[in-house]
């Protein structure tokens, strides 16, 4: 004769499998405790199966459940294993009364802090691609780094872009930067870093704006700017402006040599004028 008890027992379901069934204050079954803590179902089978976290308690029915202690303890491995700890270890710190928890966290701690900081160097270098990318630049992140260095500030290239993004020079730019090679941009990071110091250097030797030599170096950065775009002497006299009035410039120019902003504009000036062109009235064409 079957007990009545046993067939209501046998008509709900089965809440270990389905996560449903019956839950009071007993506990709750594996299906609403997955529910809560946010895992799935088969992830607390297999903390079940290892030992991590076996549910405690049964309800009146005969389904298992877990605690307020229970769920405690999975709180404490999610917490853990979101430190990057093997379950195995996890185990021996919760079980382990020799363990001390607080001197792990620490350790994980300083551990999360580098990797934070990591993660904060790989979304400038993201930051850095999307700003090559826009501007027409095609380099692996790699070359990237090799080329541009690790303080390489995109900013600047965004600041153009706002200020010459319709004009017929940022089309020259975007189509010219597109097609070099990263060859042709280590021969570009080269000759400029070689024209910047010959610039400081004969800033720092007081070599006079309108000179033989002044007006040389005047004619390679109006040819390095041809890399990018065709560069006029009345729009590299409004470069000079540029190179003073704008604090950005202003500041890395100046790190170079002190004064070399100022001594630039003066250069430039008098290489327009050599050109027939009057600096003060030049305008950006």
């Amino acid at each position: 004769m079957t007990n009545e008890g046993d067939g209501a027992r046998e008509a709900l379901p089965r809440g270990g499998e389905e996560g449903a069934g019956p839950s009071g204050a007993e506990g709750l079954t594996v299906g609403r405790t997955a529910t809560l803590v946010g895992v799935s179902v088969k992830t607390l089978h297999h903390w079940d199966a290892i030992g991590l976290v076996r549910p405690g308690g049964r309800t009146w029915a005969g389904y298992r459940v877990y605690s307020d202690e229970d769920i405690a303890r999975i709180h404490r491995v999610l917490v853990y294993r979101e430190l990057g700890l093997p379950l195995a270890e996890i185990g021996r710190l919760l079980d382990d009364p020799e363990a001390d928890a607080r001197d792990h966290l620490r350790r994980q701690r300083a551990q999360l802090v580098e990797r934070i900081t990591r993660m904060e160097k790989m979304v400038d270098a993201v930051d850095r691609m999307l700003a090559a990318t826009n501007s027409g630049i095609r380099l692996t992140p790699g070359e990237q780094v090799e080329i541009f260095g690790a303080d390489w500030e995109p900013a600047r290239v965004a600041e153009a872009e706002e200020r010459w993004g319709g004009s017929t020079q940022w089309a020259q730019y975007a189509e010219r930067a597109a097609a070099l090679s990263p060859e042709d941009w280590r021969d570009v990071a080269a000759t400029t870093h070689t024209l910047n110091s010959d610039l400081a250097a004969a800033c720092r030797a007081g070599v006079a704006p309108g000179s033989a030599e002044a007006n040389a170096l005047a004619e390679r950065h109006r040819a390095l700017m041809a890399t990018y775009f065709d560069c006029t002497h009345a729009m590299q006299a409004c470069l000079g402006r540029l190179f003073v009035d704008d604090p950005g410039y202003a500041e890395y120019y100046d790190a170079l040599a002190p004064g070399l902003a100022v001594w630039l504009r003066a250069v430039f000036f008098a290489n327009a004028e050599a050109h027939g062109v009057d600096p003060a009235t030049a305008v950006w064409e």
